[in-house]
């Protein structure tokens, strides 16, 4: 499956933009997994490599990382660059989908 398929799912998908040497990517690793293992599978996860992947980070205008985008059917809902707590990641994920969690 593609990336362009996975973000016109009519599930959430939260996109991880990282880079492996990026200190604040490493930080946010585990609050993405804790934030997953509190909604489970009400919104997908996924993490791009912007080194791996450089014209799908240009493509959504990613300068600086780590870079959240929450998309649904392809369409952007939200986007954060830098640091986020669970809490406030949490928040915005029941905010945007359908079950409210």
């Amino acid at each position: 499956m593609t990336f362009k398929e996975i973000i016109q799912s009519n599930k959430p998908v939260l996109v991880d933009f990282f880079a492996p040497w990026c200190g604040p990517c490493k930080m946010i690793a585990p609050v993405l997994k804790d934030v997953k293992q509190e909604i489970g599978d009400a919104v997908t996860i996924i993490k791009i490599d912007v080194d791996k992947n450089p014209q799908t980070a240009g493509e959504f205008q990613v300068s600086s990382i780590p870079t959240l985008i929450l998309f649904k059917n392809g369409n952007q809902l939200w986007r954060q660059t830098g640091m986020v707590t669970k809490g406030a990641l949490v928040s915005t994920l029941k905010q945007h989908t359908s079950q409210g969690l």
